[in-house]
């Protein structure tokens, strides 16, 4: 790492959690089904929705590709915005087959052209593209959310109309391009988010990185909350 603030924000998560051991998937194609379906819901109602799928027998690039996208609907109702996402799905599945046949293939490509190919699928956004590559493809790739945007706006280390790839750049520029520091990162943040760093009602007393604001001087505006 070479910016020292971000060094410590990793540390005192780590120091407080520990290791998150993330993406939770015994597959690649787990790992991308499951990035899909998280959008706008909790892990909760992914797990549940991904064990449909394994019930179902389909939780593979075959599987998913012959499924009739009503019935793999139905299947990943729990997830929320089913016809949404097995649009998304099915999406992205027709053109892995489609352009590589197989998941071996299509990522074999080089970081840039795996991204570019990812993210010019419909429905498949910024957030969705970099955690397939981080999680599934096992690049050095920075995933930024909800969570990393509320969590860089209150310590003041991002301006407020900062973009998805101004965020990104804040870490990937400043850390090292390592992708198992960057799913530690990524996945602690997401842990402070729940657990303290949260949209409403911010825990901010107990927050391991209170030490940060008050190093900082920040005060969090509690009208916002």
């Amino acid at each position: 790492m070479s910016n020292p603030r971000l060094e410590e924000i990793y540390r005192l998560m780590f120091d407080r959690f520990g290791p998150q051991r993330w993406w939770p998937g015994d597959s690649r194609i787990e790992i991308m089904v499951g990035a899909v379906l998280t959008q706008n819901t909790n892990w909760s109602n992914v797990e549940k929705a991904i064990n449909n799928l394994k019930a179902a027998g389909i939780l593979d690039l075959e599987g998913l590709e012959q499924t009739p996208a009503p019935m793999l609907a139905e299947l990943i109702r729990p997830s929320g915005y089913y016809n949404i996402k097995a649009g998304r799905l099915k999406n992205l599945i027709h053109y892995i087959v489609r352009q590589h046949g197989d998941l071996d293939t299509f990522f074999s490509l080089d970081t840039t052209d795996l991204r570019e190919e990812l993210i010019s699928v419909k429905g498949i956004g910024p957030e969705t593209c970099d955690s397939i590559l981080l999680y599934a493809a096992d690049r050095p790739v920075f995933v930024i959310d909800a969570y990393t945007h509320r969590m860089l706006s209150r310590h003041q280390l991002i301006w407020e109309e900062d973009g998805y790839y101004e965020m990104q750049e804040l870490f990937t520029g400043n850390l090292n391009a390592d992708r198992r520091l960057f799913n530690e990162y990524h996945a602690l943040i997401v842990r402070l988010g729940k657990d303290f760093c949260r949209k409403k009602k911010p825990a901010c007393e107990k927050c391991p990185l209170r030490a940060d604001l008050e190093e900082y001087g920040i005060e969090l505006n509690r009208e916002k909350f």
